[in-house]
């Protein structure tokens, strides 16, 4: 097991998160200390001018300081995450009106509600990522091993096998090629992945593809703005491919193409996936094939990267689209 990180005070759902366990903690000092509910409306209002405004504040500086966390271990980033919420409680208390050269009314409550809130952020994300994180990820990373269709196995096999006698070195290019690919499918996928490598792995399982179904297959690469050092959680692309040519290519009577587009757009990364869209025959039809791929990847992406990726998949003017957007981030 990896050792425990500090969190990415960058990521939108670390911090919504943050902003709802300190205000449940606020709202759970009101209401005991609370001996009226009359007051309670104007205590409420007392307390929100006194956390929310440290509150964002340490939510600001974590943010601009999420690089340097990004290189600490949980123990430091509890340590720096306490000194952050301690200073800001005393920054926006002394703005406040504060007289701070005063004992009697140096904010001593504050102070102690402050850490006490970084200790209960850094205790749930450290759990979090210790004891959940690893688990459901590793869980859901074997199950999206066990639901690569056997079909692909069969039909590029039988693919070679028709070539083996006209063009042997093409059949055994093939057989390598496969190899490869099975090889890298059933290994356990647990950390991010390049862009570059899943492209290449996409662009051997096409290849194999067009072994089989030759001119009814094309498949057209918009990957000029590719960032390919961008990380990725493996397998996120090839399942959507193999939907796209079994669900929207090989139902054709003629020929189909998928294209598939990879660029940057400032801060993100996007990826969209097109195919035909053959009319539903009634027994489940292309949506159906693609549920399983596309739960599975939205899942492994909220495990990844957390509300800052996003999934979309519909039909629309013949072809079915997926579009994947997620944050540009390179290194381990």
């Amino acid at each position: 097991m990896r050792p425990a990180r500090a969190p990415d005070w960058r990521n939108l759902g670390v911090m919504l998160r943050t902003v709802l366990l300190v205000n449940a903690l606020a709202a759970l000092a009101l209401l005991a200390r609370n001996r009226s509910w009359d007051a309670l409306p104007l205590d409420a209002a007392e307390m929100a001018a006194r956390v929310e405004p440290a509150l964002i504040l340490s939510l600001l500086l974590l943010y601009l300081m999420a690089p340097l966390f990004a290189r600490l271990r949980a123990r430091s980033g509890w340590a720096l995450t306490g000194l952050v919420a301690l200073g800001s409680v005393l920054a926006t208390t002394a703005l406040g009106g504060w007289d701070v050269d005063s004992v009697p009314s140096w904010p001593v409550r504050e102070a102690m509600w402050a850490l006490l809130a970084a200790a209960a952020a850094m205790t749930y994300f450290t759990v979090q990522e210790r004891a959940l994180g690893p688990a459901i990820a590793q869980a859901r990373l074997m199950a999206l091993s066990a639901r690569i269709r056997p079909h692909f196995l069969f039909n590029s096999l039988n693919a070679v096998l028709g070539i083996m006698r006209e063009d042997p070195r093409r059949a055994e290019r093939a057989l390598e090629e496969l190899s490869d690919l099975f090889r890298v499918l059933m290994r356990e996928n647990r950390d991010l992945v390049t862009l570059g490598d899943e492209l290449a792995l996409c662009r051997q399982y096409i290849a194999l593809e067009t072994l089989r179904l030759g001119e009814r297959l094309s498949v057209r690469w918009q990957t000029d703005g590719c960032p390919a050092d961008a990380r990725v959680p493996p397998l996120m692309l090839q399942p959507l491919l193999e939907n796209a040519v079994y669900h929207g290519v090989e139902p054709l009577a003629g020929n189909g193409e998928v294209t598939v587009s990879v660029q940057r757009a400032g801060g993100d990364v996007v990826v969209e996936i097109d195919n035909p869209a053959p009319p539903r025959d009634g027994a489940g039809g292309h949506g159906s094939g693609n549920r399983m791929a596309l739960d599975n990847i939205r899942e492994r992406l909220m495990l990844f990267f957390d509300l800052e990726a996003q999934l979309e998949a519909g039909e629309q003017d013949g072809l079915y689209r997926v579009r994947i957007r997620f944050p540009y981030r390179v290194g381990a």
